[in-house]
């Protein structure tokens, strides 16, 4: 059956009858629930396998990309460090509802997939839950303030940094997937995407 979700940030439906595929365009309010329903959706269904789809993902709330992180991690697994001066002033762990834990699946990242996108393929590949193909992401690691002046001016400060799991800082380095598959403009003006099938033979052959 075919399920379809068009809420704002998460769309969702069927491949070849048996994958499970997720779209998470940025991480809004409704990012968490959203995904999660799809999840038990799919796993419901007996998918062999689920895809995660967040290129072109800008980002947003933090919060809930850790959610959702901990949709395929055990209770207390480091999801992301928060560092200042190299001192780690926040850690996130993941909250442990992982029901999609042991479901095979590929995540979707290209050069538009930046900050909380990134946070989130970081956590799961770091913690081997999941497999990247695409191409590397953006490199948007850093917590920003603005400060006012009395002039009407403004001044963007970075106070911290975001480290994945491994270690790496995240900022101006991006994600490199496992595997590269490039989307040229040739493919989309034949409406191919040979990122998405590549995700595809991946689950096929990984059963």
């Amino acid at each position: 059956m075919n399920f379809c979700n068009n809420q704002t940030s998460v769309k969702s439906k069927t491949l070849d009858g048996n994958i499970g595929y997720i779209q998470i365009s940025n991480f809004a309010d409704d990012t968490y629930d959203l995904t999660s329903k799809a999840v038990q959706k799919f796993k419901d269904d007996k998918v062999q396998g689920l895809i995660i789809d967040m290129r072109n993902n800008p980002g947003g709330l933090l919060e809930q990309a850790v959610n959702v992180s901990s949709l395929w991690l055990p209770t207390g697994t480091n999801v992301l460090k928060e560092k200042t001066g190299g001192t780690v002033v926040k850690s996130y762990e993941s909250t442990g509802n992982d029901i999609a834990k042991g479901i095979p699946t590929v995540v979707l990242i290209n050069e538009g997939s930046a900050s909380a996108s990134e946070i989130t393929a970081g956590a799961l590949r770091d913690n081997n839950a999941v497999y990247l193909i695409g191409q590397k992401s953006y490199g948007k690691g850093v917590v920003q303030q603005l400060i006012n002046f009395n002039d009407g001016s403004q001044l963007k400060v970075t106070v911290a940094s975001w480290y994945r799991p491994n270690g790496q800082n995240i900022h101006h380095k991006g994600i490199k997937p496992d595997k590269s598959v490039k989307m040229t403009d040739e493919d989309v003006k034949a409406d191919k995407d040979p990122q998405l099938q590549a995700a595809q033979e991946y689950l096929n052959k990984n059963r």
